[in-house]
């Protein structure tokens, strides 16, 4: 059962990346543009799903707050900084999309602008800073307790966290060329096809500082698993690529979608069985089983988990059936 909740964690987690990170990516646009109807015409792209796509994150804490109590405790412990960067540009973001309409000067909306863009700037590198840390594992002692948050500072954190942003770039780009009216996603579509170069050669540098790195070799228990998720990583962005320039959105959004949630499986495969590495001494990494809750707290969270979950897909499927297709000028947003 344990499994069974590390796993469903795990997928609602790369849900939000996929889902969350087109909003970011979108976000990210905002900087190329410095026509105001146009930054309206991106953030009336993700209208519809802005909200809806933070449900995955907030049911994700859920998960790991309610099945793994000990992971909870101390991977925000170990992690603090990276967390903390990510929910202020998950704040950044929430707030400014929602404020930007309220003032009638043009100045003010496009400092509201200029705080999405770092609000998801923000959320991007603290995400992969995230992903990173436990990745490279922590200064997990015998008592079960992390030691400090300077072990989180180290060349392959940057390298991680600059790679996600490159990624969330280029599927927010892959996001646009799908909604935007035909004549504005061609040069997103361009802009995508030129940022996938960039989170290749982001990719490759994050991997050869992970080889060089003894933390994060010493921390890979599933040494095949940590080859071949970024192989898929390259794989996926070397469709993207194609995509963008067959002017198949269709196929580089998929394409991007993989690429975000690649990251997720690389650390849950990679580091089983563990959940969370020590550094210090391997004896007291925390293992999935260690760090879930009880076996009766998980079969009451299933039971309550089995009637919530296909609402919550049938949310999301309904949310984008409805608003499906490219905005042409039309998308309906409280805001």
């Amino acid at each position: 059962m344990e499994l069974a909740w590390y796993a469903l964690l795990g997928v609602f987690f790369a849900a939000y990346l996929v889902l969350g990170g087109y909003d970011y990516g979108t976000g990210l646009m905002l900087a190329r543009s410095g026509d105001p109807a146009a930054r309206r015409g991106l953030l009336n792209a993700v209208g519809p799903f802005f909200l809806g796509n933070e449900v995955w994150l907030i049911a994700a804490v859920g998960i790991l707050f309610g099945a793994f109590p000990i992971l909870e405790g101390e991977l925000l412990a170990g992690l603090y900084p990276a967390f903390a960067g990510a929910v202020t540009g998950v704040i950044l973001v929430t707030a400014a999309v929602q404020l930007r309409s309220r003032p009638a000067s043009r100045w003010a909306r496009t400092a509201w602008d200029r705080v999405i863009v770092v609000g998801s700037a923000l959320a991007a590198l603290g995400w992969g800073a995230v992903l990173a840390g436990m990745l490279q594992g922590v200064p997990l002692n015998e008592e079960g307790r992390v030691e400090g948050i300077g072990h989180l500072f180290t060349p392959f954190a940057l390298a991680a966290a600059v790679t996600m942003v490159a990624l969330v770039a280029v599927h927010g780009a892959a996001f646009l060329a799908l909604r935007l009216p035909v004549d504005e996603a061609g040069p997103v579509a361009a802009l995508g096809r030129r940022l996938v170069p960039v989170a290749l050669a982001a990719g490759v540098v994050t991997t050869v500082v992970a080889l060089l790195s003894d933390r994060v070799r010493d921390a890979a228990q599933q040494p095949l698993a940590a080859i071949a998720m970024p192989v898929l990583l390259v794989v996926a962005l070397l469709v993207a690529w194609v995509g963008f320039g067959r002017r198949s959105p269709g196929l580089a959004f998929t394409a991007t979608s993989v690429t975000l949630a690649l990251p997720v499986l690389l650390v849950g495969a990679t580091l089983w069985p563990n959940a969370l590495y020590s550094t210090i001494d391997p004896a007291a990494s925390l293992t999935v089983a260690d760090a879930a809750a009880s076996g009766p707290t998980l079969r009451l969270l299933t039971w309550l988990t089995v009637p919530l979950l296909p609402a919550l897909l049938g949310f999301q499927v309904m949310l984008w059936w409805v608003f499906r297709g490219r905005t042409g000028g039309r998308a309906p947003v409280y805001w």
